[in-house]
């Protein structure tokens, strides 16, 4: 059986990712570079925040202490948060948000596909239900980091100093975390080993046809996944919360 707070962990850790992923995205908003590009991220961004929210619906009903989902995305401390520690890297330029994007779908649409097998039935359903959109995001994201890396010199340099920036990041999805090597032993988590493979190979395959190299520097940054956050993260929470908190109620 199970560990429950475990599966609590897991549960949050897939939201968390997400939720704070798509207010990072969110952010472009009316900024983007093109009409078309910004209504395709906040698109992607509405896609996440629309899984992160069968997340924190499951998460709510696994704490069994009346908490809603709203609770469970906007009321907890900076250090209750699960996500990885790439999700909440700013936006920077045009290339950075998409070199963030890249490395993140090229983990999640394979994660997405093992987690369709998994024994916890409400996990299997969130999954199938976003293997769809998320087959569209890491179609998105590996399209423009082709063209801009094989574009002009000056997007191909923003887009190897992106990928320079943002790849010490990029490993901790492939790190199991405590809660997670429990829950593999119960069929519920994914066992990151038998995507591991799949997941280096396509960004290794996009990053070369992008004309992009990877970067030779092996140190990789963690511990999103156990609460620990960079500088980044309490900012986002702080514009993310403030309705909530200010106005305690609201509804998503």
């Amino acid at each position: 059986m199970a560990n429950p707070a475990s599966l609590v962990k897991y549960v949050l850790y897939l939201g968390d990712n997400n939720l704070i992923l798509s207010q990072r995205l969110g952010e472009w908003c009316g900024h983007g570079p093109v009409l078309e590009q910004d209504i395709a991220m906040t698109n992607i961004a509405l896609d996440l925040l629309g899984q992160s929210r069968m997340y924190c619906q499951y998460a709510a009903e696994l704490s069994g202490s009346n908490k809603t989902e709203d609770d469970i995305a906007f009321l907890r401390k900076e250090q209750e948060y699960n996500n990885l520690l790439l999700v909440e890297q700013p936006n920077g330029d045009w290339g950075q948000t998409l070199v963030r994007q890249f490395l993140f779908d090229s983990w999640h649409y394979y994660l997405l596909h093992a987690l369709v097998d998994s024994k916890d039935q409400n996990l299997s359903d969130i999954a199938q239900k976003s293997i769809k959109e998320v087959t569209y995001h890491l179609k998105y994201s590996s399209e423009w980091m082709i063209r801009l890396g094989d574009g002009t010199d000056e997007s191909h340099k923003r887009m190897q100093n992106a990928l320079n920036e943002l790849w010490r990041f990029s490993e901790e999805p492939l790190i199991m975390a405590d809660y997670e090597k429990d829950l593999v032993e119960s069929g519920i988590a994914v066992d990151i080993s038998t995507i591991r493979e799949s997941v280096q190979k396509k960004r290794q395959d996009i990053i070369r046809e992008a004309t992009l190299s990877i970067p030779e520097d092996e140190f990789m940054q963690t511990g999103g996944k156990e609460g620990k956050h960079t500088e980044h993260m309490g900012y986002i929470l702080t514009e993310m919360q403030y309705m909530q908190r200010v106005y305690p109620g609201q509804e998503w």
